[in-house]
């Protein structure tokens, strides 16, 4: 950018003043001199109460951080790893959390204390405690973690579902180790899809312009209400303000799984397999409607998908009666209920359609 020369654009005051003398200007009540010369208001008083300064917006948002905030914390990790010379060291890494029950139960990122050997968390009240994993769920990029502490300060939790393309939204966190840092913004988009660490597609994800730097994940996203409507988890690198949360309603059912298994259950088949077009020729020799499916390329020696039968070049159609479009629909598709149950897989091999029967077992790692 080329300097300017603010002289250039200055009033020539000193020549004009010389030639015209201006009247003075009253005094307004709504206009007040720093040094309070030309103020029609007495000394130590103002025409307004603080609150009654702010907007409608600076109120809201302030409200927020002062009910979400206190349960906000940092969260400092070790781990270990290997650094750039491919040396063994402890390597260490931070983000957020918040506390969602009193006697020290937080939620946060699944990626920020996986593989941690030594977790402290510290809150704004100057609180510092260790914290041990309970459990992480890297499909969601979800963990719960637990201090030994009680009456903390807690997040209320809302909801996910209702919420609205607009609404205001508010993140609370602790980017590049600056505790409690907020930014606000909105809701700009609802029901996205994002890749997890895992390679699985996590469903239902916020979007928002809530501004998120690394050391924001794990931490809060609050609705207008002050209640956790999602948990910060991800941002595209290169990008202005296209930020993403987990709904709090995914986490609330994760965190069950958590607190009551350790991790969350899943269905597991032993399939590896790609989305593909289905040939034409195939879609018409066999009245098959859907475009797409999954195209095995490799199946686990004595995993169920192998003991039923399964081969390598199989298209995937279908699943107990429901199309199969591509992969991400059948790794949705194996959840909790279908472990250690019947369950028949249609197929395309070749030029004929076959239905193999086959019990999911639950995945392990």
């Amino acid at each position: 950018m080329h300097a300017v020369d603010i002289a250039r654009f200055a009033p020539r005051i000193e020549n004009e003043s010389a030639r015209t003398q201006m009247p003075p200007m009253e005094a307004h009540p709504l206009f007040v001199a720093d040094g309070g010369a030309t103020s029609n208001v007495p000394a130590g008083e103002t025409t307004a109460s603080d609150p009654q300064l702010l907007d409608a917006y600076s109120r809201t948002v302030v409200d927020v951080v002062e009910r979400v905030g206190p349960a906000v914390a940092s969260v400092a990790v070790t781990r270990k790893g290997r650094d750039r010379m491919g040396r063994t060291r402890q390597l260490e890494g931070a983000g957020s959390g918040f506390v969602f029950t009193p006697d020290g139960y937080l939620l946060t990122n699944s990626h920020v204390v996986s593989g941690a050997s030594q977790i402290a968390v510290a809150l704004p009240d100057g609180r510092q405690m260790e914290a041990h994993l309970i459990g992480d769920d890297p499909d969601t990029d979800l963990a719960v973690i637990h201090v030994g502490a009680h009456d903390l300060p807690i997040v209320e939790l809302g909801s996910s579902r209702a919420l609205r393309v607009g609404q205001i939204a508010v993140a609370i966190g602790n980017p590049l180790g600056f505790q409690n840092t907020v930014t606000a913004g909105v809701i700009s988009a609802l029901g996205r899809s994002l890749r997890a660490q895992t390679g699985r597609l996590m469903d239902d994800v916020i979007q928002t312009d809530a501004a998120l730097n690394p050391g924001n994940s794990g931490g809060p996203l609050v609705n207008s209400a002050g209640q956790v409507i999602g948990v910060n988890t991800a941002v595209i690198p290169g990008a202005q303000s296209i930020c993403f949360a987990t709904g709090i309603d995914t986490a609330r059912w994760v965190v069950s799984q958590l607190l009551a298994h350790g991790r969350v259950r899943r269905a597991y088949l032993g399939v590896g397999g790609t989305t593909v077009p289905l040939p034409r020729r195939l879609q018409r020799a066999l009245a098959i409607e859907q475009a797409s499916a999954v195209r095995v390329s490799e199946v686990q020696k004595d995993s169920p998908a192998h003991i039923a039968g399964l081969e390598a070049g199989d298209f995937i159609v279908g699943l107990d009666g429901k199309a199969l479009n591509g992969i991400d629909e059948l790794l949705r598709a194996l959840d909790a209920t279908r472990i250690d149950r019947l369950s028949v897989l249609r197929i395309v091999r070749g030029a004929k359609i076959l239905h193999l029967t086959l019990t999911p077992r639950e995945r392990h790692g």
